[in-house]
């Protein structure tokens, strides 16, 4: 609607046909008419918006906007949270249609670069202290880990003058210099080794939900820290880098067999009984290595062959390492454990024992492997390529606390979560995306006809129809998969599925 802006003659015109009334209401009605026109005056005009493609959602949920523009050709598509940062995603839009293409989405940061000091302290908190703290634990661990840094102090000081003391002693060398430089080299090789495990440690949650995992890749490590020691033999020139490569490796798979010692004794108590299991546990194995040392001087005496002799124990080691963490039976359901249940479920219809769930686990899964077919808690610019791609999928989720997508670029499934979402919403996801795996894995199996995978990536629209039916799905089995788990003996939560932390945001708070 356009406005005209009053003219003098107008105004004139007015004036003249009040003359009849009192003079206090012809200058209240002059006032009232010069007020009109200046509000008209200084009003803008009203602006004229290019026609776009319309959507059946104006405004959609958790905070997407789509109206909002940035500038001439990006569009504001929504918000995201990630460990307390904050990013909000535009796309590329000419007007009509959102651009295609891996490079269409663009994340910009919301917070200014943090400080040098604030970053350090931040990558020391990461080493020094669990994920969540001091929320996470008892308010006992700080002077707890406060006496035990200090013993260590003052033990790692006493080792010095022991180790020199011990070298000395057995005769390595005379010299006062020698035996000196031989025990910083021994004591630079503890020392990497114990800056490997620091550094381990890091993985912090992983010891909790890729416990079997963890465990056999520190055996594995174990053994190759044991073969690298072997190899000085070959080239003592070379003892110092082998020496500590070696230590950092053994200390890496201490690490991991201390820290996954605790619950896989606590997976076999009955009871408050952990501290029993886990003393009669550990006299199982010195007795073990005991017997194992004695056995290894009677053959050292006949000169075997070094390699041979090697090749033959590590064999022993690792199958004995392997058929140790295919035993343990655990009762939760972690990523490995939860693909085993969900995918016979979806196949048979039932959710497997606690031990053919168990049995059925891959323990080679590592978990630093980043080949995973399902992504939980994603990246919003990982799990979609484009904006079309978002706004395809979006609406079948309005009433859930997640998306769940697949991205044909990357061949991954990725289930992007809400801030709203709550532990069972996580649950949620990882079924439903486990169920869209199904889904196109069985499209795939019934439209082979070659072997070139490309020829059977789904096109737009039958990601969007694979969508919808995951969706009626999940809603239709996600309740009796969770009943018949439980019926089962299963402990389903969502920290043992390691979702990411990365959340899409309402609004900028």
């Amino acid at each position: 609607m356009k406005f005209d802006r009053p003219s003098n003659s107008a105004t004139s015109q007015t004036l003249t046909a009040t003359t009849s009334t009192t003079s206090q209401d012809a200058l209240l009605l002059v006032r009232e008419t010069l007020r009109i026109s200046a509000n008209l005056a200084s009003s803008p005009p009203p602006s004229v918006v290019a026609p776009s493609q319309t959507r059946s959602q104006e405004a959609t949920s958790f905070g997407l906007v789509e109206d909002q523009f940035v500038d001439a050709s990006l569009r504001l598509i929504c918000y995201e949270e990630i460990d307390g940062r904050r990013f909000k995603y535009l796309a590329h839009n000419d007007g009509k249609k959102f651009k295609t293409g891996s490079n269409s989405i663009r994340a910009v940061s919301l917070q200014s670069r943090q400080a040098p000091a604030d970053e350090l302290m931040s990558f020391i908190r990461s080493y020094v202290v669990p994920e969540g703290f001091p929320d996470s634990v008892s308010p006992s661990y700080v002077p707890y880990m406060t006496w035990r840094a200090l013993k260590h102090f003052f033990g790692g000081a006493m080792g010095v003058f022991t180790t020199q003391a011990l070298l000395h002693s057995v005769g390595v060398s005379k010299n006062q210099a020698t035996s000196g430089a031989v025990a910083i080299n021994w004591i630079i090789k503890d020392g990497s080794g114990r800056i490997g495990k620091m550094l381990f440690s890091r993985q912090g949650k992983k010891f909790d939900y890729d416990l079997k995992q963890l465990r056999l890749s520190g055996d594995l490590l174990m053994e190759l820290g044991a073969g690298v020691e072997l190899a000085t033999a070959a080239a003592p020139h070379l003892f110092l880098p082998l020496a500590c490569a070696a230590n950092v490796a053994k200390n890496v798979a201490a690490v991991t067999s201390t820290s996954t010692r605790t619950p896989i004794y606590k997976a076999f108590a009955k009871g408050e009984n952990i501290g029993d299991v886990t003393a009669k546990g550990e006299c199982v194995g010195n007795v073990a290595d005991l017997l194992g040392t004695g056995l290894s001087i009677i053959i050292a005496k006949r000169n075997p062959s070094l390699f041979t002799t090697f090749a033959l124990l590590s064999c022993g080691y690792l199958f004995s390492s392997y058929r140790e963490v295919k035993s343990v039976v655990l009762h939760t359901l972690n990523r490995a454990r939860f693909t085993v249940a969900v995918e016979s479920f979806l196949k048979t219809g039932r959710v497997p024992t606690l031990h053919e769930g168990n049995m059925m686990e891959t323990v080679f899964n590592f978990p630093w492997c980043k080949d995973r077919p399902i992504i939980l808690g994603s990246r919003f610019k990982d799990a979609f390529q484009d904006a079309n791609s978002f706004y395809d999928v979006e609406p079948v989720f309005e009433k859930e606390r997640y998306v769940v997508a697949y991205n044909p670029s990357k061949g991954n499934i990725y289930a992007v979560l809400k801030d709203q979402a709550k532990s069972d919403d996580i649950l949620k996801a990882a079924f439903h995306a486990h169920v869209l795996l199904h889904i196109i894995r069985t499209s795939k199996h019934s439209q082979i006809t070659s072997s070139d995978d490309s020829a059977l990536l789904p096109t737009s629209a039958d990601l969007q129809a694979h969508v919808a039916e995951s969706y009626t799905m999940v809603s239709a089995l996600y309740a009796p998969f969770k009943n018949k788990a439980k019926e089962q003996g299963w402990v389903m939560s969502d920290s043992l599925l390691n979702p990411g932390r990365a959340r899409i945001c309402e609004q900028v708070k």
